[in-house]
């Protein structure tokens, strides 16, 4: 069978187009006629996106931007009562991005094909994530398809404004470290030199902070093939590292220590939990199959395997609470708060209560983020400044004493 691309319209007007498998262009139009549409172009479509090649793969991405404008847009339309197709082609046609495109087409398709929405999405997990996947099916089952978009699109907003406040926070310092990092081995190559050359001349004893210098120096302009060469055996030994179970457990441990950010990446991660866990209990989704899809969607195993705990304790009968408590993650304030919920039957409240607690934990951090980070900044800064200026006058002192004898 072929597969075609279609556009048809209804009996309103409205346009839909998408892909369909046929055994001609006259077995398809028959089809949608039967189903009240009226064909306005079918022609035999390229290859899909399943035969695009490892190289279009990784260059065709999708932005949460673009899926958040997606997911409004088609809420919007379900909330009007428009049908599934008509509202997906509708919104292919405003779609800018070809790889997107070409993946709602193709979603389309398979609708036409008798397949769900949330079944169809589930083929692209590049761009629609289990809990995208899992609030649509839901949604579908419960026949509130826009309900569900509608939470995702709130979710998806909510975590795009933390990462872009998490950005701009963390922008200032980044561009600090980047500059210091390129400015000092600058002074070692090109600066020290000049003055090594001028002490030189006279037989004097270098300090230890001009000897270590120069000693860069030498290591930096006769070996730099080989430092380049360790530095990227380091980065891919790294790399690799992390993409075990045992490293990448390591990694994401030592990344919730980090002063001060170490805190941050904490509380943003529990921001996210508590309210994915209120959406999709929200939609119909049990507590345990809740966490398990959520657990792989923190990017941190050590969160997820406290997860994981909280997961045994439900099983057990013990409920969220004491679980929650148990794992060492969560304050005591947001372990009353949860309990509280587990006890009125307000337990998607609590946890959006607790969501925006760390929301305001986070907000707080992130405002004072350049306050904690400039004296390290400055104490760091001051020690290069330090080591660099008695690395050049220690020895102009030593040249001054000579010199008057």
């Amino acid at each position: 069978m072929a597969n075609f691309k279609y556009k048809i319209r209804d009996k309103h007007g409205r346009a839909s187009t998408g892909f369909m498998e046929g055994e001609s262009r006259e077995s398809v139009a028959g089809h949608f006629k039967q189903m009240g549409y009226m064909p306005i172009m079918i022609e035999e479509a390229k290859p899909g996106i399943g035969n695009f090649n490892p190289f279009q793969r990784f260059f065709n991405r999708v932005s949460q931007e673009e899926l958040i404008v997606f997911t409004r847009q088609l809420m919007t339309l379900q909330a009007a009562g428009v049908a599934i197709l008509v509202s997906l082609g509708s919104i292919t046609e405003q779609i800018v991005n070809p790889y997107f495109k070409r993946v709602i087409e193709e979603i389309a398709s398979d609708i036409e094909s008798g397949k769900s929405f949330s079944d169809s999405i589930s083929r692209f997990p590049s761009v629609f994530s289990d809990i995208y996947v899992n609030m649509i099916r839901s949604g579908e089952a419960a026949g509130i398809l826009d309900d569900a978009l509608d939470r995702l699109a709130t979710l998806m907003e909510h975590e795009q404004e933390m990462s872009m406040r998490v950005k701009q926070a963390t922008r200032y310092p980044l561009l600090v470290i980047i500059v210091i990092s390129m400015a000092f081995p600058l002074l070692i190559m090109f600066v020290l030199p000049k003055f090594s050359a001028l002490f030189a001349r006279f037989n004097t004893e270098l300090p230890l902070p001009t000897k270590i210098l120069l000693g860069v120096h030498f290591m930096l302009s006769h070996y730099w093939p080989f430092i380049i060469a360790g530095i990227i055996a380091v980065i891919i030994g790294f790399r690799r590292f992390i993409k075990t179970s045992s490293g990448r457990y390591a990694w994401d441990g030592a990344k919730l220590k980090i002063p001060i950010f170490g805190q941050l990446f904490l509380k943003i991660s529990l921001s996210r939990f508590s309210r994915m866990t209120a959406l999709l209990l929200a939609s119909g989704i049990p507590i345990l199959n809740t966490l398990e899809i959520i657990k792989n969607s923190l990017g941190n195993m050590v969160i997820a395997d406290s997860i994981d705990n909280i997961i045994s304790g439900i099983g057990e009968g013990k409920g969220i609470a004491e679980p929650m408590k148990l794992t060492g993650l969560f304050p005591g304030i947001v372990v009353q708060m949860v309990k509280i919920g587990e006890e009125t039957g307000k337990i998607n409240e609590l946890l959006l209560k607790v969501s925006d607690y760390y929301d305001s934990q986070v907000d707080y951090t992130i405002k004072n983020l350049t306050v904690l980070i400039e004296p390290i900044l400055i104490f760091v800064l001051g020690m290069m400044v330090l080591v660099m200026a008695l690395a050049i006058f220690m020895p102009m002192w030593n040249l001054l004493s000579v010199f008057r004898y």
